[in-house]
């Protein structure tokens, strides 16, 4: 008797367009477990928020003042409550699904207003709801997988909240769809890639960069990244075959000459890591790192000779590193530890009294 004086109550303030005390008595019966198969109940509930949900619809278009996140959380708690009602009855299924069907905008528009004010965890709900509306049986007259174009769109969005919450889970839910957001598949990758990077997934993690530098090789994110993984592994083989893949791309980017310099460096192809480094230089004379790496190179050089034959070549490499390791001191006087000790053998060999001195005081200095 109390549950039916209740729900009488509640559907005279919906008559009378007390919709949000109608909607306070609603959600206390549906605190017993025992109302909530009474679909009643819930269809009151709906009424109710629905309501409120147009109400506040009605102000916006009047472009009155009105809580905008307030208006889309009706949205949203509309949808919940049309589905808990579709699992007790399919009688109400036309009709809600057709008043849904043209609100669902405003679930992602709900997305997207949160989204606009960095509120990734309260916007996620919004695009995960959007999305989940396809697997609903509430809507499955309307195909949403198949003809709803926004899905890809939504699915990136949503990734990108999990993304941002530095979520691993949430980032990868919906990531298969995100990719087919094909204007922004580059971002998903890289969302993918560090949701596998917090999960310490290492393989997927560099498979997930092989796929992205392979389909965007320019991208900002993926070069770097692999380079640094094969580098890990200690693949030079790899990491040489990379640089040459994005060589073939962009023959001049700085980056990529850099990276070529620097493995050729590392697998002791001293020559061709200076004429990479040249070339480096030639196309920014004001990097600091190919002056070192062609300095390092013709001092390995002049280490690995043999001084008492060679000592002629050994004294020529000595020289030609000297100018690049000084460049080099200039550009970047605060690495005080990377060309330091280079140049103390370098003067020490060349018998270069006043900066050989000079290099001694610094390297004794604290």
């Amino acid at each position: 008797m109390a549950q039916k004086k209740e729900l009488s109550q509640a559907r005279s303030s919906i008559k009378s367009g007390k919709y949000a005390d109608a909607e306070k008595v609603l959600t206390n019966l549906l605190k017993d477990s025992t109302n909530r198969t009474n679909k009643k109940i819930w269809l009151a509930y709906y009424d109710a928020v629905l309501g409120q949900y147009e109400q506040g619809n009605e102000k916006l278009y009047l472009k009155q003042q009105y809580d905008t996140a307030a208006f889309f959380s009706k949205a949203l708690q509309l949808l919940t409550i049309a589905e808990s009602i579709d699992s007790l009855t399919t009688d109400n299924r036309k009709s809600h699904s057709q008043q849904l069907n043209t609100l669902r905008p405003n679930i992602f528009n709900g997305g997207s207003f949160l989204l606009r004010k960095n509120k990734w965890t309260e916007a996620y709900p919004y695009y995960e709801a959007y999305l989940d509306c396809a697997r609903q049986p509430l809507f499955q007259a309307f195909h949403y997988d198949s003809l709803d174009t926004r899905m890809p769109e939504a699915a990136y969005w949503a990734t990108y909240c999990g993304y941002k919450q530095k979520n691993a889970v949430l980032t990868l839910r919906y990531s298969k769809q995100a990719l087919r957001d094909t204007a922004k598949a580059d971002f998903t990758l890289q969302f993918i890639a560090e949701a596998r990077k917090w999960l310490n997934d290492d393989e997927l993690y560099v498979k997930t960069l092989e796929e992205g530098f392979r389909r965007y090789p320019q991208f900002h994110y993926f070069f770097p990244r692999l380079m640094d993984a094969y580098t890990g592994m200690g693949d030079n083989e790899k990491a040489l075959a990379l640089a040459d893949s994005a060589l073939a791309v962009n023959p001049n980017s700085e980056l990529f000459l850099f990276a070529k310099s620097t493995t050729l460096l590392r697998m002791e192809r001293y020559a061709e890591s200076i004429k990479y480094s040249e070339r480096l230089i030639e196309v920014n004379p004001n990097l600091a790192e190919p002056y070192f790496n062609a300095g390092t190179a013709y001092f390995n050089i002049a280490v690995r000779l043999d001084d008492r034959q060679e000592k002629k070549l050994v004294k020529q490499a000595y020289l030609k590193a000297c100018p690049y390791m000084e460049h080099y001191r200039k550009l970047m006087p605060k690495e005080k530890e990377k060309w330091a000790p280079v140049l103390y053998r370098i003067y020490l060999n060349l018998n270069m009294g006043k900066q050989f001195d000079e290099i001694d005081r610094l390297l004794k200095e604290k």
